[in-house]
């Protein structure tokens, strides 16, 4: 794995050459895996406190729910859920902070307490997000989706589920340069279960590699997801953890920078294991410097007319 930058905050961070842990925090009572578990702000706390010390770079602290089928819920009710958490994590912890909202009022706020990052499952479309991150000079995740969390799971189609991602993340770099982002504070997730079926998912694993977009880092979440389930097939209860830990294994070998888990102590091990195998090979991954334009999906720069979005099982 070759050197690959993040700027969060004033730290550069070389994402590329050991790859990062991000911690989930749901703070919210309906996520897919541990909805509830930590509704209660001292117990969420302690949780971010307990992933920070087993590893986690970044806690990423989530209140509103992006499964597929979830209901929106206001920015003043999300931000009763993530502020209380976020600066008690503060005061506790020096691993970075990410606050996971689509809303630029909630970004502003969590930023306000100390957040350093904004994990936006929507790339950015709230109109007043990317000159929020680029005034705050913060770290932002520009995530592809397609359609809404309520409804992105119904029949998403795509043409050319790679190209379109590639694409989709060249224009939404060059809208968030446009408002003044510092192109080394982007990274890129390309969603995985947002708006897309197994075969999607599948593709998008099979040629992460290809995704690569101006050399920004790619944080990939496939933790627990329900895809899991229906490709192991296993009689054992839950078998989300070991797909989870197998996939950060698998991606951190075809470049995959921070893996965004709920398990943090056995992902950490996983991905451990995984630098000190690939640290000194080098990595097939060829980032991906220019995008054709594809038939119907237009190569706009701040649009997100070509975007539909979907369903996927984000917390």
């Amino acid at each position: 794995m070759g050197p690959r930058i993040w700027q969060i905050r004033d730290q550069a961070l070389d994402v590329g050459s050991a790859g990062l842990i991000m911690g989930v925090l749901n703070v919210t009572p309906d996520s897919f895996s541990d909805g509830g578990r930590f509704m209660d702000a001292s117990a969420a706390i302690e949780h971010g406190i307990e992933m920070a010390r087993l590893g986690a770079a970044i806690i990423d602290v989530g209140g509103e729910s992006s499964r597929p089928g979830a209901d929106s819920i206001s920015a003043r009710e999300e931000m009763a859920r993530v502020l209380p958490v976020i600066q008690g994590l503060r005061s506790a912890i020096s691993a970075f902070i990410s606050i996971d909202t689509r809303k630029a009022e909630v970004a502003k706020a969590a930023l306000d307490e100390g957040a350093d990052v904004v994990n936006d499952i929507t790339a950015g479309a709230d109109p007043e997000m990317l000159p929020l991150i680029a005034k705050r000079k913060a770290a932002i995740v520009l995530m592809h989706m397609k359609g809404e969390p309520k409804t992105m799971q119904e029949s998403p189609h795509y043409s050319d589920v790679v190209g379109e991602v590639v694409n989709f993340f060249r224009q939404r770099y060059a809208c968030a340069l446009d408002w003044g982002v510092d192109p080394m504070a982007i990274a890129f997730d390309p969603g995985i279960g947002f708006g897309k079926t197994l075969e999607h998912n599948l593709a998008l694993l099979r040629n992460l590699g290809q995704l690569r977009a101006e050399n920004r880092p790619m944080v990939v979440g496939v933790s627990r997801k329900s895809f899991l389930r229906k490709l192991i097939e296993s009689p054992v209860p839950d078998p989300g953890l070991a797909g989870t830990v197998a996939l950060t294994a698998q991606l951190r070998s075809k470049g995959a920078d921070v893996l965004r888990v709920h398990d943090v102590a056995e992902n950490m091990q996983a991905l451990r294991l995984t630098n000190a195998v690939v640290q000194s090979s080098n990595s097939n991954v060829q980032p991906v410097t220019r995008v054709k334009e594809r038939p119907g999906f237009p190569m706009s720069r701040c649009g997100l007319e070509q975007r539909e979005v979907g369903d996927g099982d984000r917390v």
